[in-house]
Order: C-alpha cells, then structure tokens, then sequence
C-alpha cells in the first residue's frame, strides 16, 4: 500500500465546489494535489492558496487555478502533511522548509486537515528534530537561545550553504528528544529575537487522515 497516495487521495473527498483551498507542501500533499488536480480537469471549481514556490510551481502545471493570499478573507480548506503527528493532533512540521507559510494558511482555514503515513503517528513529538524558522541576522545567537531551551541545534544547509526559505531564512533543526509539553514550548520559542515561527503547530489540525493498523483512519481533534 502507498500510504500516503491513499491518505492524500482521501482528503480530496473534503474539497466542495466553490472553495478556496490551502495546497501543503511535501511528498504526501503531492497525491492530494495531483488528484485535485484531475478533478479540476473534470469541473471541480476552486481556488487554490499554496504554501510554497515548489506547491506553487505544481498547481500550476496540472491547471489548479490559484489565487494570491492577499485576495482572500479566509480559506474554506487546508490540506497539509506533517513530520510527526501525537494523539492530541498536535504536529511538527518543516521538514520540507516551508513551515511559515504553511502555518499562516493554516491558520487563516475554517478546517484544517494534515494526512499522514502510519510512520509519522507518534506517542510524544520531538523524535523527528523541530524545524525553526530563524532570520538570517544574528543567527548563531538565537541558536544559543534555543540550546539554552534544553535542546541541540544544527543549522540546515544545502549544497554547502545554509538552507534558505521562500521568505529569505535560516531553519535551525532542533532536537528536544521528547517535547512533553508542546505548548509552552511554542511560547518560549516564539519569545526569542530572531525566531520568525516554529514548526510545532499546537491545536491546530481538526482532523488527521492516517493509517492505523493498516487501515484508513479519519481522526479528529476533540
């Protein structure tokens, strides 16, 4: 079974003709936009908001009509994956660099779904090292900052430079071992200078498609 075809195929089930839907970025929302893709080829009428120039580029090869962030009051619908999803549906996200914007389209959602592959439901975050969005500016300080957190830091790279996003920043991975409690954790990092967001979304998704014990699963956040 390609789990994350079937959970990604799955949330497109939830998109209704006429609304403004939020595109996630990374290799599960890839079904999701590729199937929205073919029901748009046969009528469905939407309007898609992506959360990156590579979700970006793809709605616009397979004709998803898109629209700018800056048109729209609010977005009926976002779909997006995630790197670790707990029993609460509290996530990281950011594997893919695109954590900033995912996270404001998925807050500007009436409903937001993550899909996931049974590799990525976990008991307690923090196994997968938390992405963080960082200006460039002073960086090696605000690293110290989030070490002094309790936590180790490793500067994302890329072709031996660092890893910049859409928006022009660094992502420090941070490896917390197990965050027990998630939401003071995105407190505290969001009251460090130099930290634009991070890749915790808490109490965010309302619902998680997933696989559990083989079967399709449609949880949601009570």
């Amino acid at each position: 079974m390609n789990e994350k075809k079937v959970v990604g195929e799955k949330a497109v089930e939830y998109v209704k003709d006429g609304m403004v839907v939020g595109l996630g970025t990374g290799s599960t929302a890839f079904y999701f936009i590729t199937k929205l893709g073919e029901l748009v080829q046969q009528g469905l009428s939407i309007k898609g908001v992506p959360t990156s120039k590579q979700t970006e580029k793809l709605a616009s090869e397979l004709g998803i009509p898109l629209v700018s962030f800056n048109e729209i009051e609010q977005i009926d619908l976002a779909v997006d994956g995630a790197d670790e999803v707990d029993p609460e549906l509290n996530l990281i996200k950011g594997g893919g660099g695109a954590l900033l914007r995912e996270k404001i389209i998925a807050k500007a959602s009436k409903t937001f779904i993550v899909i996931a592959d049974s590799h990525k439901n976990v008991d307690t975050l923090g196994f997968f090292p938390l992405p963080i969005e960082v200006v460039p500016y002073g960086f090696k300080m605000t690293m110290k900052h989030i070490r002094d957190l309790g936590s180790t830091t490793k500067l994302r790279q890329h072709q031996g430079n660092p890893f910049l996003t859409d928006n022009g920043n660094y992502i420090v991975d941070t490896s917390f071992q197990k965050i027990r409690q998630p939401k003071e954790l995105e407190k505290n990092l969001n009251l460090i200078p130099g930290v634009v967001d991070s890749g915790l979304f808490v109490e965010m998704a309302d619902a998680a498609i997933t696989i559990i014990d083989k079967k399709l699963v449609t949880q949601v956040r009570k």
